[in-house]
């Protein structure tokens, strides 16, 4: 567990749109909502930053935040990140958007609060890089996409 100091932006934040929140106990993930005014329709393929209401401050290096899509909006309505997956890294201070795509051949309309993405915080693991002339050879070696089959 982490402590993650939160700022809020947007006074409808808290009142008539929710602060972020895991949906059930064994959420993985804290709901991001649209602080958007009325209604947004995003047309086919295109893309636009939502914002959220709030900034965050992680603070531990240790840590970092991911936004990552709704599975059901990605699935369902085409709804997904238009960055994939944002990075909010522990030193970021500014507001939380949301880079939505709209990936499907019809519009999709964003309401005022709905819940667009997950913010996930996870432990970032550091890595220190030593040079070698080679590997020591292992299973798989150097094959990749799909070197190991199709099932």
């Amino acid at each position: 567990m982490i402590d993650v100091e939160l700022k809020i932006l947007d006074e409808r934040l808290g009142r008539t749109i929710p602060l972020p929140e895991a949906a059930t106990p064994g959420s993985a993930g804290m709901d991001l909502r649209a602080a958007i005014s009325g209604s947004l329709t995003l047309s086919p393929g295109a893309s636009v930053l939502i914002p959220t209401g709030f900034a965050i401050h992680i603070g531990d290096p240790g840590w970092c935040g991911l936004i990552v899509p709704r599975s059901g909006l990605g699935h369902r309505q085409g709804l997904v990140m238009g960055n994939l997956t944002g990075v909010i890294d522990a030193d970021y201070q500014g507001p939380l958007l949301i880079s939505c795509w709209n990936r499907s051949d019809a519009p999709v309309t964003i309401h005022e609060g709905d819940r667009i993405a997950q913010l996930l915080l996870v432990p970032v693991g550091r890595a220190r890089f030593k040079q070698v002339e080679a590997f020591a050879e292992s299973h798989r070696g150097e094959g990749g996409f799909g070197s190991t089959g199709v099932s």
